[in-house]
Protein backbone atom coordinates (compact mmCIF):
# COMPACT_ATOMS: atom_id res chain seq x y z
CA UNK A 1 0.00 0.00 0.00
CA UNK A 2 1.21 3.48 -1.08
CA UNK A 3 2.36 6.03 1.77
CA UNK A 4 1.58 8.73 0.04
CA UNK A 5 -0.26 9.21 -3.48
CA UNK A 6 -0.06 12.28 -4.90
CA UNK A 7 -2.46 12.41 -8.83
CA UNK A 8 -2.45 15.32 -10.98
CA UNK A 9 -1.53 17.92 -8.36
CA UNK A 10 -1.62 21.51 -9.56
CA UNK A 11 -0.65 24.76 -7.85
CA UNK A 12 -1.46 28.25 -9.29
CA UNK A 13 -1.11 31.76 -7.71
CA UNK A 14 -3.44 33.96 -10.20
CA UNK A 15 -1.87 33.36 -13.42
CA UNK A 16 1.65 32.18 -12.21
CA UNK A 17 1.60 28.37 -12.61
CA UNK A 18 4.27 26.81 -10.08
CA UNK A 19 3.55 23.40 -11.07
CA UNK A 20 1.04 21.11 -13.13
CA UNK A 21 0.39 17.64 -13.45
CA UNK A 22 2.22 15.85 -10.58
CA UNK A 23 1.84 12.19 -9.75
CA UNK A 24 3.63 10.01 -8.13
CA UNK A 25 3.53 7.18 -5.22
CA UNK A 26 5.92 6.76 -2.12
CA UNK A 27 5.30 3.02 -0.41
CA UNK A 28 5.10 2.43 2.78
CA UNK A 29 8.46 2.67 4.01
CA UNK A 30 10.13 3.90 1.18
CA UNK A 31 12.76 6.93 0.43
CA UNK A 32 12.19 8.96 -2.40
CA UNK A 33 14.19 12.09 -3.29
CA UNK A 34 13.09 15.01 -5.18
CA UNK A 35 15.29 17.38 -7.63
CA UNK A 36 15.39 20.42 -9.51
CA UNK A 37 16.61 23.60 -10.26
CA UNK A 38 15.69 26.56 -8.65
CA UNK A 39 12.14 27.92 -9.29
CA UNK A 40 11.28 23.98 -10.07
CA UNK A 41 8.13 24.08 -7.45
CA UNK A 42 9.92 22.22 -5.19
CA UNK A 43 9.13 23.64 -1.41
CA UNK A 44 5.68 24.79 -3.17
CA UNK A 45 5.18 20.71 -3.68
CA UNK A 46 5.81 20.04 0.14
CA UNK A 47 3.78 23.03 0.98
CA UNK A 48 1.13 21.85 -1.04
CA UNK A 49 1.31 18.09 0.67
CA UNK A 50 1.57 19.46 4.21
CA UNK A 51 -1.53 21.46 4.02
CA UNK A 52 0.35 24.67 4.08
CA UNK A 53 -0.71 26.10 1.09
CA UNK A 54 -4.50 24.72 -1.11
CA UNK A 55 -3.81 22.91 -4.56
CA UNK A 56 -5.14 24.85 -7.32
CA UNK A 57 -6.38 20.36 -8.91
CA UNK A 58 -5.18 17.53 -8.12
CA UNK A 59 -5.51 14.73 -5.07
CA UNK A 60 -3.54 13.57 -2.11
CA UNK A 61 -3.93 10.48 -0.39
CA UNK A 62 -1.89 9.54 2.76
CA UNK A 63 -2.82 6.06 3.80
CA UNK A 64 -5.87 5.21 1.65
CA UNK A 65 -7.28 8.90 2.69
CA UNK A 66 -7.83 11.77 1.32
CA UNK A 67 -6.52 14.65 2.71
CA UNK A 68 -6.67 16.96 -0.36
CA UNK A 69 -7.62 20.38 1.15
CA UNK A 70 -7.34 20.16 4.60
CA UNK A 71 -4.87 22.59 6.82
CA UNK A 72 -1.74 21.54 7.94
CA UNK A 73 -2.53 20.66 12.08
CA UNK A 74 -4.87 18.19 10.98
CA UNK A 75 -3.02 16.51 8.17
CA UNK A 76 0.46 16.55 10.65
CA UNK A 77 -2.31 14.90 13.26
CA UNK A 78 -3.00 12.28 10.81
CA UNK A 79 0.08 10.89 11.04
CA UNK A 80 2.14 13.83 8.05
CA UNK A 81 4.48 16.04 9.31
CA UNK A 82 7.53 18.08 7.30
CA UNK A 83 10.68 20.06 8.32
CA UNK A 84 11.84 23.44 6.45
CA UNK A 85 14.64 24.82 4.87
CA UNK A 86 15.45 26.91 7.51
CA UNK A 87 15.28 26.66 11.31
CA UNK A 88 11.68 26.49 12.17
CA UNK A 89 12.07 26.21 16.18
CA UNK A 90 10.45 27.53 19.10
CA UNK A 91 13.21 30.28 19.74
CA UNK A 92 12.53 31.47 23.51
CA UNK A 93 12.43 28.32 25.25
CA UNK A 94 14.73 25.02 26.08
CA UNK A 95 15.18 22.44 23.57
CA UNK A 96 13.56 19.75 26.10
CA UNK A 97 9.94 22.31 25.84
CA UNK A 98 10.52 22.67 22.12
CA UNK A 99 10.11 18.56 21.83
CA UNK A 100 7.63 18.58 24.13
CA UNK A 101 5.62 20.78 22.30
CA UNK A 102 6.29 18.58 19.40
CA UNK A 103 5.39 15.13 21.17
CA UNK A 104 2.13 17.16 22.33
CA UNK A 105 1.41 18.28 18.70
CA UNK A 106 1.56 15.29 17.28
CA UNK A 107 -0.15 13.53 20.25
CA UNK A 108 1.37 9.98 19.20
CA UNK A 109 3.46 9.39 22.34
CA UNK A 110 7.16 9.73 21.99
CA UNK A 111 8.92 7.81 18.41
CA UNK A 112 11.38 5.22 18.73
CA UNK A 113 15.05 6.17 18.65
CA UNK A 114 14.14 9.47 19.69
CA UNK A 115 16.87 9.16 22.55
CA UNK A 116 19.26 8.06 20.64
CA UNK A 117 18.95 10.35 17.94
CA UNK A 118 19.27 13.53 20.42
CA UNK A 119 22.81 12.11 21.88
CA UNK A 120 24.03 11.18 18.26
CA UNK A 121 23.39 15.33 17.43
CA UNK A 122 24.83 16.45 20.55
CA UNK A 123 21.25 17.74 21.65
CA UNK A 124 20.70 15.47 24.45
CA UNK A 125 23.15 17.22 26.56
CA UNK A 126 21.79 20.79 25.75
CA UNK A 127 18.15 19.59 26.34
CA UNK A 128 18.05 22.89 29.02
CA UNK A 129 19.47 25.45 26.84
CA UNK A 130 17.06 27.71 25.35
CA UNK A 131 16.83 26.97 21.22
CA UNK A 132 18.28 29.81 19.69
CA UNK A 133 21.48 29.67 21.49
CA UNK A 134 22.59 26.74 20.11
CA UNK A 135 24.86 26.83 16.92
CA UNK A 136 22.72 27.22 13.75
CA UNK A 137 23.67 23.44 13.12
CA UNK A 138 22.13 22.41 15.54
CA UNK A 139 19.19 24.43 15.97
CA UNK A 140 18.62 22.67 11.84
CA UNK A 141 19.00 19.71 13.45
CA UNK A 142 16.50 20.05 16.39
CA UNK A 143 13.94 21.16 13.98
CA UNK A 144 14.59 18.00 12.43
CA UNK A 145 14.06 16.23 15.69
CA UNK A 146 10.89 18.11 16.19
CA UNK A 147 9.08 16.52 12.99
CA UNK A 148 10.47 12.86 14.14
CA UNK A 149 8.61 13.95 17.10
CA UNK A 150 5.36 14.14 16.38
CA UNK A 151 5.56 10.41 15.14
CA UNK A 152 4.93 10.78 11.70
CA UNK A 153 4.06 7.76 9.15
CA UNK A 154 5.35 9.81 6.42
CA UNK A 155 7.91 12.73 6.50
CA UNK A 156 8.81 15.60 4.25
CA UNK A 157 12.41 17.02 4.24
CA UNK A 158 12.64 20.48 2.53
CA UNK A 159 16.65 21.04 1.98
CA UNK A 160 17.72 19.08 5.70
CA UNK A 161 21.09 19.48 4.82
CA UNK A 162 21.16 23.48 3.57
CA UNK A 163 23.11 25.61 5.80
CA UNK A 164 24.59 22.96 7.49
CA UNK A 165 28.53 22.70 6.89
CA UNK A 166 30.11 19.77 4.90
CA UNK A 167 31.15 18.11 8.36
CA UNK A 168 28.12 18.38 9.19
CA UNK A 169 25.64 16.92 6.87
CA UNK A 170 26.88 12.83 7.42
CA UNK A 171 24.06 13.71 10.02
CA UNK A 172 21.03 14.02 7.33
CA UNK A 173 22.00 10.62 6.59
CA UNK A 174 21.79 9.27 10.29
CA UNK A 175 18.27 10.73 10.85
CA UNK A 176 16.72 9.38 7.48
CA UNK A 177 18.25 6.04 9.10
CA UNK A 178 16.47 6.73 11.92
CA UNK A 179 13.41 7.72 10.62
CA UNK A 180 12.89 4.76 8.61
CA UNK A 181 13.92 2.26 11.03
CA UNK A 182 10.74 3.76 12.99
CA UNK A 183 8.66 2.81 10.04
CA UNK A 184 8.48 6.43 8.56
CA UNK A 185 8.14 6.93 5.11
CA UNK A 186 10.23 9.70 3.43
CA UNK A 187 10.58 11.99 0.61
CA UNK A 188 13.32 14.57 0.71
CA UNK A 189 13.66 17.48 -1.45
CA UNK A 190 18.16 18.29 -1.41
CA UNK A 191 20.50 20.51 -3.60
CA UNK A 192 23.20 18.53 -1.92
CA UNK A 193 23.36 16.00 -5.20
CA UNK A 194 26.13 13.51 -3.06
CA UNK A 195 23.38 13.72 -0.50
CA UNK A 196 20.68 12.33 -3.02
CA UNK A 197 23.19 9.82 -4.84
CA UNK A 198 24.01 8.70 -1.33
CA UNK A 199 20.50 7.94 0.18
CA UNK A 200 17.67 8.02 -2.61
CA UNK A 201 16.98 4.46 -4.26
CA UNK A 202 14.46 6.89 -6.68
CA UNK A 203 14.19 10.48 -7.25
CA UNK A 204 11.77 12.60 -9.45
CA UNK A 205 12.89 15.87 -11.52
CA UNK A 206 10.79 18.39 -11.30
CA UNK A 207 11.40 21.27 -13.97
CA UNK A 208 9.66 24.40 -15.16
CA UNK A 209 6.67 22.79 -12.81
CA UNK A 210 6.41 19.69 -14.52
CA UNK A 211 7.55 15.91 -13.51
CA UNK A 212 10.03 15.55 -16.20
CA UNK A 213 11.90 12.23 -14.58
CA UNK A 214 10.96 9.35 -11.79
CA UNK A 215 13.73 6.67 -11.58
CA UNK A 216 16.71 5.30 -10.06
CA UNK A 217 19.66 8.21 -9.50
CA UNK A 218 22.44 6.75 -12.16
CA UNK A 219 19.29 6.53 -14.56
CA UNK A 220 17.81 9.85 -14.37
CA UNK A 221 20.87 12.05 -13.70
CA UNK A 222 22.80 10.42 -16.98
CA UNK A 223 19.21 11.93 -19.05
CA UNK A 224 20.24 14.55 -21.73
CA UNK A 225 16.95 16.13 -20.48
CA UNK A 226 18.16 16.39 -17.03
CA UNK A 227 21.54 17.59 -17.39
CA UNK A 228 20.51 20.35 -19.35
CA UNK A 229 17.13 21.47 -16.91
CA UNK A 230 20.92 21.87 -14.48
CA UNK A 231 22.57 23.85 -17.14
CA UNK A 232 23.47 27.03 -15.87
CA UNK A 233 22.77 26.43 -12.35
CA UNK A 234 26.12 25.30 -10.62
CA UNK A 235 25.31 25.01 -7.27
CA UNK A 236 22.74 22.82 -8.10
CA UNK A 237 24.52 20.72 -10.75
CA UNK A 238 27.81 20.43 -8.54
Amino acid sequence: MSALQVEGLAKRFGGLRVFQDISFTLPAGALLGVIGPNGAGKTTLINVISGRQAPSAGRIALDGRDITGQPAHAISRLGLARSFQQTNTFKSVSVRDNIGRAVRFGQRGLPPGLDSLLTAFGLAERLDEQSDKLPYGLQKMLGLVMAFATGPRVLLLDEPAAGLERAERHHVDLFVQHVRAAGASVLIVEHDMDLIRRLCPRILVLDAGVLLADGPPAEVLARPDVIAAYLGDTEEAA
